[in-house]
């Protein structure tokens, strides 16, 4: 019972998300709501047993991809506005898109034939009751998907780490714009300040003139 329920918590919140993600005018929200649909997704995995997807949708789409995209978004600051000026003039074309696909869905949909039993025996072979029986004592998925991860292929997983970083850092310097009038600090200046420092005695209720 308690599983029936999470599942249609979870399904749900995935519908509804997804929905938002092409509803939503502001594409900050798409992104925050595309995260809610991973999040929710990892959710029927982990119901399904397979906990090495849900990790894999977590720390990969949420930790690295979205919120990467998310980062682009608002460092580009992109004008939507006139991005969406021309939207009307291909929404002819988007309405015959969809039209298109909802017509291969029926099609599909009505041509759809459920096999047999003898075809669903001989696609999913019943397991003997040896191949059943796991090891009590044995490592879980994700222990053992880590234990090979971390000591067979530990250099290839740092590779794609330090890959990660590069893109990461690139996209950061690539879309870093130089602002007029803003202060910041200039840590190479702070870091070579001798001790002369002049130190002011400031009155209760004043300030730096």
């Amino acid at each position: 019972m308690i599983g029936a329920i999470a599942f249609y918590v979870f399904a749900l919140a995935a519908v509804a998300a997804g929905f938002m993600v092409i509803a939503a005018r502001n594409p900050v929200h798409s992104v925050l709501f595309l995260i809610s649909a991973f999040i929710s997704v990892a959710g029927l995995f982990v119901l399904m047993g397979a906990e090495y997807l849900a990790m894999l949708l977590i720390v990969v789409y949420v930790g690295a991809v979205a919120v990467l995209f998310l980062f682009v978004v608002m460092m580009l600051d992109v004008d939507f506005v006139e991005m969406k000026q021309g939207f009307l003039q291909y929404m002819p074309i988007g309405f015959a898109l969809a039209a298109l696909v909802v017509i291969e869905l029926i099609t599909v949909l009505a041509f759809w034939a459920f096999p047999d039993e003898a075809t669903l025996a001989r696609a999913h072979p019943v397991p003997t009751a040896a191949e059943t029986v796991a090891d009590p004592n044995g490592p879980t998925n994700i222990e053992a998907i880590g234990l090979v991860l971390y000591t067979d292929y530990v250099h290839y997983f740092q590779i794609a780490g330090m890959v990660l970083l590069i893109a990461m850092i690139g996209a950061i310097v690539l879309t870093f714009r130089m602002r007029e009038g803003i202060k910041k600090q200039d840590p190479a200046a702070q870091v070579a300040r001798g001790k002369d420092v002049e130190l002011v005695d400031i009155g209760s209720g004043q300030g730096l003139s």
